[in-house]
């Protein structure tokens, strides 16, 4: 049976640490799909479209991952793509209560997706989007943290804001 996964996420920015885990999946299913999600409450310091381009860039050497972004509710989504699987990734234990209770949800709303848990490499426990582009914004350097074209991105987002 082929198995496709969905790795959803605002992936604002896309980090070494996400990569990671994408990475690791790839080896596990037949096809991964990066979801970018459109609808996140939160405000988005790139657009949908940057960061599905930034996402693309930096898994290009995947051949089995499809990066693409969505709105609406995920299982929904997952659905439309017959996948069968949603990928998560727990950083820490702080993580863990909160993507319970999504698993949860998601089983509830949709019986036939699973939800399956990845730890990211030792190095990107403490990596999360929020404080990369926290550095980011301030001018610090993101380069451990990120793909090059995602510093390039930042680099430019500071340009114009300066302009």
């Amino acid at each position: 049976m082929a198995i496709t996964a969905i790795y959803p996420g605002t992936f604002d920015p896309v980090t070494l640490g996400h990569t990671d885990l994408v990475h690791r999946a790839s080896r596990l299913f037949e096809k991964v799909i990066v979801a970018v999600a459109a609808d996140t409450g939160k405000k988005c310091l790139f657009s949908l479209d940057k960061r599905v381009a930034l996402a693309k860039s930096t898994l290009a050497d995947l051949p089995n991952v499809e990066v693409v972004g969505f709105s609406g509710l995920l299982v929904d989504f997952a659905a439309s793509k017959q996948a069968n699987v949603i990928i998560r990734g727990l950083r820490a234990v702080s993580d863990f209560e909160y993507e319970v209770q999504l698993a949860a949800i998601n089983r509830r709303l949709h019986v036939e997706v699973e939800t399956l848990f990845l730890a990211p490499a030792e190095q990107y426990t403490f990596v999360s989007s929020s404080l990369v582009r926290q550095i980011g914004l301030l001018g610090g350097d993101v380069s451990q943290f990120v793909a090059p074209c995602v510093q390039q991105a930042f680099t430019d987002f500071l340009a114009e804001k300066s302009d």
